[in-house]
């Protein structure tokens, strides 16, 4: 998983490179209105949803074409869900990689993977194993407007991969089957600046 976590960065910085020469890069920020997965109890039928936290991203994004673009994307993100059980924390890495197109005057639409790799898990205090996979993929779509060297988008993001983490108690056995599904359901607001 960590070299094709390699290769998606490797393209990316590709991109960026050739993007400066073409239509453009920069940087981006903005706020994560985020709701993981479900909390499975040990009857792995019951569950709870969680309740939506906000969380932020940071990054870098490159932007190759003008009326159709590809824009891939690197960006830090830090989010929080909510259970009865206590807060989940996930910091990760995204490499979203859009085609988008102009729809109008400012306002274009786009679609595209988004590459994770999680950086980190904490579900407030409580153990737990390893995560089933470090690097997973989504789907982002959205909507945009370009201002100049501004832009601001709002996006939802899915994931497609379960994956899950199991609690365990203090002598290293699984809690009662007690498990969280980590896939990212999120709205995503962005503020962007080109270079």
């Amino acid at each position: 998983m960590k070299k094709t976590l390699l290769v998606v960065v490797a393209l990316f910085c590709g991109a960026m490179a050739f993007a400066q020469a073409g239509s453009g890069f920069g940087f981006k920020a903005g706020v994560n209105y985020n709701g993981n997965g479900d909390y499975f109890d040990d009857a792995q039928s019951a569950f709870e949803n969680p309740d939506r936290n906000a969380g932020f991203h940071v990054g870098v994004w490159g932007k190759l074409g003008n009326r159709i673009y590809l824009r891939p994307e690197l960006v830090y993100t830090s989010t929080t869900s909510a259970y009865d059980e206590g807060d989940l924390k996930i910091k990760k890495l995204d490499v979203p990689v859009l085609l988008g197109a102009k729809v109008i005057g400012p306002l274009h639409a786009f679609i595209g993977p988004s590459f994770q790799y999680l950086l980190d898990t904490e579900f407030s205090g409580i153990t737990f194993d390893d995560v089933e996979n470090d690097f997973t993929v989504g789907l982002n779509l959205g909507v945009g407007v370009n201002l100049g060297k501004f832009g601001v988008d709002l996006r939802y993001e899915r994931g497609f991969s379960e994956n899950e983490i199991n609690f365990i108690n203090s002598n290293i056995t699984t809690l009662d089957g007690d498990r969280v599904d980590t896939r990212p359901d999120q709205l995503i607001l962005s503020l962007s600046l080109k270079i």
